[in-house]
């Protein structure tokens, strides 16, 4: 289905200035299903001193849009992001609770990852940048690197599912590569996250990671991340799609159905990254060594979990949150995609327009890799 745009604005802080010539946008006007996803025209964003404004060629789709809109990060929702976003009671009311940080600031634009070129810098700015395809570090440290807090586009502010963006100078990184648009949009968010727990958790060479999630688009990233620090993976997936994940570089792959105590028995694995979690968080604490590390930046299966504190402090065991990126996160990411040590995954791309019909696909879940979306020409 594709949804026409419409140019009526229903927000004033949406009015397009006179002056300025409007863009076509996805606004999410709040928390709820599909039909607070506004397609429409809205003002090209102006930019201020430090920022630059891109063109968006790209826009991938993530969890964190839908957990977004549908307010699933509030403390009241204790279901997986699947069936929050399909609940209706789920979604009658905003949550104040809902987004990442503070309220989460609707109406807005969401779109977390994006591949882009810079059309316009601000006065003082670096004009020589102007035409660079970029991708931009959508998880900004606005207090330094020696703070945790963050802040991220398409969750906190206006992002990538329009025809323009803008975002600071220092959060884009040119890069220098063959990739299409859409192979580069699958990168900032999923790969983003994925390094940073690989990294953050210390994986090394040798090493037995465990790999839940391994079809979605940060556990196939956490697959070939870690298959380069030299690490054996087992990855964990559903059966339709373990030969694309052994395609990926890992070792052994095993159905979700099966009982992972059962199938690599109890002290077999080093690091367990896991955005899975729900029932089967206690296993996979069990399957760890003792001294070892399990990290998390997710929990699609359910974010409540049974924790057996005998099987945390008796094995020594270090449990890893991951949200904030770290410093070398991305400038990593970007040298690894230009030395060819990582392959895209585009699961499939959609216009813009469609994005309801990209999210409603994404929660099957029946694709492995990244969803894509493309906004439409600038003479559309």
């Amino acid at each position: 289905m594709t949804t026409k745009w419409n140019a009526t604005p229903k927000n004033d802080r949406f009015d397009p200035d006179e002056s300025q010539k409007a863009m076509k946008a996805v606004v999410t006007a709040g928390n709820g299903g599909y039909d607070t996803l506004e397609c429409r025209e809205v003002s090209i964003p102006a930019i201020k001193p430090g920022e630059v404004l891109l063109q968006v060629l790209a826009a991938g789709v993530n969890n964190t849009e839908i957990n977004t809109r549908v307010g699933w990060y509030s403390s009241s929702v204790n279901t997986g992001t699947e069936d929050a976003a399909t609940s209706e009671e789920q979604l009658v009311s905003e949550k104040a609770d809902g987004g990442w940080n503070e309220t989460t600031p609707f109406p807005f634009i969401q779109g977390t990852d994006c591949c882009g070129r810079i059309v316009a810098v601000a006065p003082g700015g670096d004009e020589s940048t102007i035409g660079s395809r970029v991708l931009v570090r959508a998880c900004m440290r606005q207090s330094g690197f020696a703070s945790m807090d963050n802040i991220w586009m398409g969750s906190d502010f206006d992002g990538a599912f329009a025809q323009f963006v803008k975002v600071p100078a220092t959060e884009v990184f040119a890069v220098n590569c063959d990739w299409s648009d859409a192979e580069l949009a699958t990168i900032p968010c999923a790969y983003g996250t994925a390094e940073n727990m690989v990294q953050r958790s210390g994986v090394c060479k040798g090493e037995h990671v465990l790999v839940a999630g391994a079809s979605g688009g940060v556990g196939s990233a956490v697959v070939q991340l870690a298959k380069r620090r030299g690490a054996t993976v087992t990855a964990i997936a559903g059966k339709a799609k373990m030969e694309q994940v052994l395609s990926l570089g890992a070792d052994r792959v095993i159905d979700r159905n099966e009982d992972i105590v059962d199938s690599l028995g109890e002290n077999t694995v080093d690091v367990v990254i896991d955005n899975v979690a729900g029932p089967a968080f206690g296993s996979m604490l069990r399957v760890l060594k003792r001294g070892k590390r399990y990290v998390s930046s997710g929990a699609i299966g359910g974010p409540l979990v049974t924790l057996d504190m005998r099987n945390f402090y008796l094995k020594d065991l270090t449990l890893i949150g991951c949200t904030a990126w770290d410093e070398p996160v991305f400038p990593n990411l970007i040298s690894y995609i230009e030395r060819g040590e990582l392959r895209p995954i585009v699961a499939k791309s959609f216009p813009l327009e469609q994005i309801s019909d990209a999210q409603r696909e994404f929660l099957e879940k029946k694709h492995v890799g990244n969803f894509v979306l493309i906004p439409p020409p600038l003479d559309d």
